[in-house]
């Protein structure tokens, strides 16, 4: 037999009483059994819904009161539809009038998705954008080369100080292969002594 579940989520600065309405609409809507958690929607992780969504079955409905109680984001959001649809689980979203059975609540996820793609590439325009006019400034350098910078360091450790190149490596929090470039050319003051093995 086919069970309604409904999921109710508060932030942390949510009143409890917000909670409890979620709670009244689901169990108006049908809900026989409801999962409920009192947190942050940037929490990594949500127990109770990890929950909810491993208990529905095929044939289940999955309701929530509004999408922003379901997901953290648009992709979040299309993310746990497909999972629910892979399932064989029916969601409905109360606020939206959304049932993914129903074409017209097909209609709508087609369209978040477009949405949640359309909101990444304006994200990824913004970025590129901003880093074209930080270089017309001369403000963007890109990433420092740090094991670069601490070439001067590497030799001087190496040559003057007489540390072996895992020593100086770890010293300087780098690489071994980025010491021995740092020396690559670097004539040793003691090429004739022993110690000029490195």
């Amino acid at each position: 037999m086919s069970a309604i579940i409904g999921y109710a989520r508060t932030s942390t600065i949510d009143q409890k009483a917000g909670l409890e309405a979620q709670q009244r609409d689901l169990t108006a809507a049908g809900c026989t059994k409801v999962f409920s958690e009192h947190l942050s929607s940037v929490d990594a992780k949500r127990p109770e819904l990890a929950r909810a969504v491993d208990y529905a079955r095929e044939g289940d409905t999955f309701v929530v009161t509004k999408p922003d109680r379901l997901a953290r984001s648009t992709k979040d959001l299309l993310g746990l539809l497909e999972t629910l649809e892979e399932k064989g689980v029916r969601v409905r979203i109360l606020s939206m009038d959304l049932d993914t059975t129903s074409p017209t609540g097909r209609l709508m996820v087609t369209v978040l998705g477009a949405v949640a793609a359309f909101e990444r590439e304006l994200m990824l325009e913004r970025q590129r954008e901003g880093i074209a006019k930080a270089k017309a400034d001369g403000k963007y350098k890109g990433r420092k080369p740090t094991a670069a910078l601490k070439a001067d360091e590497a030799i001087r450790l190496v040559h003057v100080d007489g540390l072996t190149v895992t020593e100086a490596a770890k010293r300087l929090g780098i690489g071994r292969g980025s010491v021995y470039r740092a020396l690559e050319g670097v004539p040793r003051p003691d090429l004739d002594g022993p110690s000029a093995t490195l």
